[in-house]
């Protein structure tokens, strides 16, 4: 709806309309609280267009998710009259279209408003926005100079950084593979076909800019769109000298690559760009010919030494600016094809003509083995029970070592291709790896210890914060580098000298929150590869290790993976020439053991759920989606499907209120160090978050909440690090529970009485809220449990020594009754791997008439060879 002088939109007074035309109108207005001029753009008639709310909305959120002087400040989103508007910074001065209508601009102009657009791109792509329609109508040029990114209306949230935003959470929903958007003209390659698009889609668009800069026309402009579509799939654009000969070499070169048809062939982020683009302007030679020193030149000597420096100059920046030869894969082989689900909590290894991993039976790891070019499957002949997986091969191939019983557990080598095994001194372990001379790096808890060949003369090396995994040594012996995973579920590659000197971080600045893994080097050392996870999916990154003169390596990781498969445990070959990897389609399906047909069938539309939990009433579902983790809710049968958290957030233990109308839950952003306790309604809206929490579980009558937190002054790998803790939800006030530590996973059967689980044994105790005092409640052996919907069981899974594979138990609280209710025995189940591939779980429900729920594994999961074209 239109907008008059004088209207009042809480504090801004419109003053006058500024203009109109693409999604809305823009007026002048003054902010009476802050007292200045501000825009505010106005999106009106939207009952006949959804679609335009929609990308109004997006803009809004992705522009106000940014802080950067090369980007829009938004300031406000709200509405008028059911008419959205969004209040942001107003600026003078006029598009960059405006400026190449004109003319073509400078080459001095040109990288200046380069470097800014590329500042300004870096800082969206570091929130995980990529802006998708970039083009000269959306960049902006203030009168003094200043370049502003515009119109985040396409903008699509690709991994979310900013972990302090609800609002930006929103955008994942994100479009669909297959739909086209952006503008004709500046679509990358990858946008034209539909496929899936990351920050480098604004990186060929930014160079579809540059190039119309100097040129003064398009790169890529037919007739008609379709046209031109092929065009910038097929064809590459004129050179810029032959329009424009005075360009430097090494600009033409940036242009060029920015437009390479393949997005691992162009730069690799947007800072990268920015740095190349001032690198042409600090060299000086922008001019492009030369000229300007040929006539200062005051003598022959001097008019030489010139030009040999400016000649010297271009090829240097000419060497560097050229795309750096960058590692591809070119194919992607099955070598297993058996349908069992692998570990992905040990490694893979390989003699040159087998491979190893593990695979897993009934909750257990069995030592496997496959042909190097594929095959059936085989157990590593053994009677000995690893239950903690494959931790290397022996310098000499002669055994693998493994891991034994428990957490830590001991170390072990398997003789290959039999024979009996023998332990490794007496050191306990959470993983091992092998120096090339056949000393041993292993890390115990937050340390990492290094060990003779026989596993004896273990010292420690050096303390970190965390838990630590997936040591490797570099070939040369010289650098280790494992995963630390932190106890804010974040998850990062470390280094440390051979010496035990300088400890640090390997990427530090590349991703943050961290999230990468389990690296290992080719047999070479010229690549380091390892594991990236981003939106649910585990990618594969190389990082080259040596350069010489001739072969120039790449400042940042290069992508080797793009889905559509989740590849972990990257193990390079003797010859470095294939990767020979897990790769996984994860999914689940949410399912009811019906005991009269003694058959698993879907529950709640069979969806990918785990953690699921139906109302007291019966009428409502609520689950955590698998692998994401985001909460919904729906009807038992599936319907009124509703996603009620969104990423950044990840959710754990929801618990649904005694009288249905609320869901209490675990939230964690990643670099956040604790979960949070957070409250959102059945029926949606934004989460109120309460205090820090783990388990949690509500009181009888619904007003307070008890929950499991880490203990003051204790760290994760203390056995008794937690304790549990009553938050009151109508004054927010947190009691401690006495003598609660080592305790948790409450549950409140009665109003006077808690329970709880002692961290590992078993032991179920009570808390009397008169008396204040614990008592032994039973013995039961559960780890994690499930209430039923009438709070009369607690249902739970382990291991039995008179069966093979697991079984659903239920505790009856009125009798204290333990009782075996289901066989779960050839079930194959999902494994969650929380966040980092570290933390393994399985989880069963109920329903309210007393079936099982469970989440059957239909996903797929093989060893796969990668065949690796380095350059």
């Amino acid at each position: 709806m239109p907008l008059f002088s004088g209207t009042r939109l809480g504090p801004y007074e419109v003053l006058s309309l500024l203009g109109a035309g693409g999604m809305g109108e823009v007026y002048r207005a003054r902010d009476s609280q802050l007292a200045r001029d501000v825009a505010i753009k106005v999106l009106a008639n939207l009952t006949a267009d959804p679609e335009r709310l929609h990308r109004f909305e997006q803009e809004a959120r992705a522009a106000a998710a940014l802080n950067h002087p090369n980007i829009l400040a938004v300031y406000q989103l709200g509405t008028h009259d059911g008419a959205p508007y969004l209040v942001s910074e107003l600026l003078e001065g006029e598009t960059l279209r405006e400026q190449i209508k004109r003319s073509r601009l400078s080459v001095r102009r040109t990288i200046d408003y380069g470097a800014q657009i590329a500042r300004g791109l870096a800082a969206a792509h570091e929130k995980g926005i990529v802006h998708r329609d970039l083009k000269p109508e959306n960049l902006f040029v203030s009168r003094d100079g200043r370049v502003k990114i515009l119109d985040f209306g396409l903008a699509k949230l690709t991994q979310p950084r900013d972990s302090s935003d609800f609002g930006v959470s929103t955008l994942t929903e994100g479009t669909e593979t297959g739909t086209v958007l952006g503008t004709v003209g500046y679509m990358s390659p990858e946008q034209v076909r539909g496929d899936r698009v990351d920050h480098r889609t604004d990186i060929f668009a930014f160079g579809a800019i540059l190039y119309e800069m100097l040129a003064g026309n398009r790169a890529f402009q037919k007739p008609t769109s379709a046209e031109t579509m092929a065009a910038i799939l097929n064809e590459d654009p004129a050179a810029i000298s032959e329009v424009m000969p005075s360009a430097p070499l090494a600009l033409q070169r940036v242009v060029h690559r920015c437009l390479e048809k393949k997005p691992e062939a162009r730069f690799q982020s947007a800072s990268d760009l920015a740095f190349a683009l001032e690198a042409v302007s600090d060299s000086g030679v922008i001019s492009g010919t030369g000229g300007a020193l040929l006539q200062n030149s005051r003598t022959r000597k001097g008019w030489i030494v010139g030009l040999g420096i400016v000649l010297v100059a271009i090829a240097l920046i000419a060497w560097w600016m050229r795309p750096a030869s960058i590692p591809v894969v070119e194919e992607v082989r099955q070598l297993t094809n058996d349908g069992n689900l692998k570990a992905t909590f040990s490694t893979i290894v390989s003699d040159g003509s087998r491979v190893y991993f593990d695979e897993m039976d009934s909750g257990n790891p069995v030592s496997m083995q496959v042909s190097a070019i594929g095959g059936q499957a085989t157990p590593v002949p053994t009677t000995f029970r690893t239950n903690g997986g494959t931790a290397g091969l022996t310098p000499d191939d002669s055994a693998l070592m493994v891991f034994g019983n428990g957490f830590p557990s001991g170390l072990w080598l398997l003789p290959l291709p039999a024979g009996e095994p023998r332990r490794l001194g007496d050191i306990s372990v959470n993983d091992a790896g092998f120096f090339p001379d056949g000393r041993i790096v292993f890390v115990g808890g937050p340390t990492l210890y290094f060990a003779d060949r026989d596993g004896t003369n273990g010292h420690k090396i050096v303390d970190f914060a965390g838990t630590g995994g997936w040591p490797s040594v570099s070939p040369d012996g010289k650098r280790v580098r494992f995963t630390i995973q932190g106890d804010d579920l974040t998850s990062s590659l470390w280094e440390i000298a051979a010496n035990g000197t300088g400890l640090h971080r390997l990427l530090k600045g590349w991703h943050d929150p961290p999230n990468e893994c389990c690296g290992k080097w080719t047999r070479d050392g010229k690549y380091f590869v390892f594991q990236y996870l981003n939106e649910g999916r585990w990618d594969l990154w190389a990082l080259q290790e040596q350069s010489d003169w001739f072969h120039r390596a790449t400042q940042l990781p290069v992508r080797l993976t793009n889905g559509p498969l989740s590849y972990t445990l990257p193990c390079p070959s003797r010859d470095s020439e294939q990767l020979f990897v897990v790769g996984s389609k994860r999914r689940g399906e949410l399912v009811r053991y019906d005991t009269k047909t003694q058959q698993y069938v879907p529950y709640a539309g069979g969806a990918s759920a785990i953690n699921a939990q139906v109302s007291p009433d019966g009428k409502w579902v609520v689950y955590l989606s698998y692998p994401e983790h985001t909460l919904w809710r729906s009807r038992p049968d599936g319907t009124e499907r509703m996603q009620l958290t969104y990423p950044p957030l990840v959710v754990l233990y929801p618990s649904i209120s005694p009288d249905g109308s609320k869901i209490a839950f675990g939230g964690l952003r990643r670099a956040e160090r604790n979960l949070s306790l957070y409250i959102i309604n059945m029926e949606g809206g934004v989460p109120e978050k309460i205090t820090g929490a783990g388990g949690m579980a509500w009181s009888p009558d619904g007003k307070s909440i008890a929950f499991t937190a880490p203990a003051p002054g204790k760290h994760q790998a203390e056995k008794d690090f937690l304790q549990d803790y009553v938050v009151d939800l109508r004054t927010k006030k947190v009691s401690t529970i006495p003598d609660s530590i080592g305790l948790s996973q409450p549950f409140w059967p009665q109003a006077n009485t808690l329970l709880a689980i002692k961290m590992g044994d078993g032991k179920v105790m009570a808390f009397d809220f008169r008396t204040q005092k614990w008592s032994e409640f039973t013995h039961t052996g559960f780890g994690l449990w499930t209430p039923s919907p009438d709070g009369k069981f607690l249902y739970s899974d382990r291991v039995t020594n008179d069966a093979k594979g697991p079984k659903v138990f239920r505790l009856r609280i009125v009798n204290r009754k333990i009782e075996a209710v289901l066989d779960l025995k050839g079930l194959r189940r999902v494994e969650d791997e929380q966040f980092s591939g570290v933390n393994v779980s399985t989880w069963v429900g109920v329903t309210p008439d007393g079936s099982v729920l469970v989440t059957r594994d239909v996903g797929t999961q093989e060893i796969y060879a990668l065949s690796v074209k380095w350059p």
